[in-house]
């Protein structure tokens, strides 16, 4: 079943890997684009490395991925001149559509459940069928041409920009701060603000530092092993709390930091970047003052009932 999983996933990665390299076709063909040679290697370098991952050294991906940055921090990745369509249509369709437009989106999560839950594939595997779910469901509602695929799937990518890559940077980054022994660190320089065996300092600490190392990340998994390491088994779960409720909440207070910081990029630039707003942090600074009153809710809830 292993073996099963991990085709499944390859073909998810390959069929992503494609779609990268669509667009930067898309993009080297676009003769408005003065930026098409950057964005052009950018997204085919992407594509390359989804597909040719398994394949390639290591220190060859990393090299990859210094290019790519380097092409961002050169400013030489931009969204090329691929139209949406008019603004009149969009609203003709709109009105005609009404809330069968949420479907697509409502199937990915339903699908991405199924499969977890009631077969072995897992929540990986989960995810991309409800992707692909989603993508037939759109054609379905819309009743667009299958030709449209590749030029919206472009023109998407091209507008998300260089922050498509960031979740899986980040997720590394995660993973290597583990390793590196960070959590021990913040347990050390933790251990002399938190007073020994107060549960309330604790929590606090806790909560808050998951919500402020997420905003760091950008993601809350990447933030949980690390601080929880460090902090929630020290100084809560060692005091008496319970692991389960203790794990639940800490990795939620994360996600209180995910919705104040530009690092979450999928949550909070994307979007802005899609709708075209002028300021990028409208987002965060509308989501900011519910992130902070759930991050004390948080901090309540675990100190009257994780004991």
């Amino acid at each position: 079943m292993k073996e099963t999983i991990n085709l499944i996933l390859e073909i998810m990665y390959v069929i992503c890997g494609v779609i990268s390299i669509l667009c930067g076709i898309y993009a080297l063909r676009d003769q408005k684009n003065d930026k098409r040679i950057g964005s052009a290697a950018f997204w085919i370098i992407f594509g390359l490395v989804f597909i040719l991952g398994p394949y390639i050294k290591p220190v060859i991906v990393g090299a990859s991925l210094l290019v790519m940055g380097l092409i961002t921090a050169t400013k030489n990745i931009k969204i090329g001149s691929l139209a949406n369509s008019s603004e009149e249509f969009r609203e003709k369709q709109a009105a005609k559509l009404g809330n069968l437009i949420f479907f697509p989106a409502l199937s990915i999560g339903i699908v991405a459940f199924a499969i977890a839950q009631f077969t072995p594939l897992g929540g990986l595997v989960g995810l991309g069928g409800g992707a692909l779910a989603a993508l037939v469901i759109s054609l379905i509602v819309t009743k667009e041409s299958p030709a449209m695929i590749p030029h919206e799937s472009s023109r998407i990518l091209q507008q998300m920009g260089a922050t498509v890559i960031l979740p899986q940077l980040l997720g590394a980054l995660g993973s290597v701060f583990a390793k590196a022994g960070v959590g021990e660190v913040i347990a050390s320089l933790m251990g002399g603000v938190i007073p020994d065996g107060n549960r309330l300092f604790g929590v606090i600490g806790y909560c808050v530092a998951m919500a402020v190392f997420t905003m760091i990340m950008g993601n809350a998994f990447a933030a949980f092993a690390v601080i929880t390491a460090g902090i929630g088994v020290p100084f809560v779960i060692n005091l008496g709390a319970n692991p389960a409720l203790v794990g639940a909440l800490g990795l939620t207070a994360g996600y209180c930091g995910t919705l104040m910081t530009p690092m979450a990029a999928n949550f909070n630039i994307v979007p802005a970047s899609i709708l075209e707003m002028e300021n990028k942090n409208s987002v965060i600074f509308v989501q900011a003052p519910i992130a902070i009153v759930m991050l004390i809710i948080h901090i309540i809830i675990m100190y009257l009932f994780a004991f």
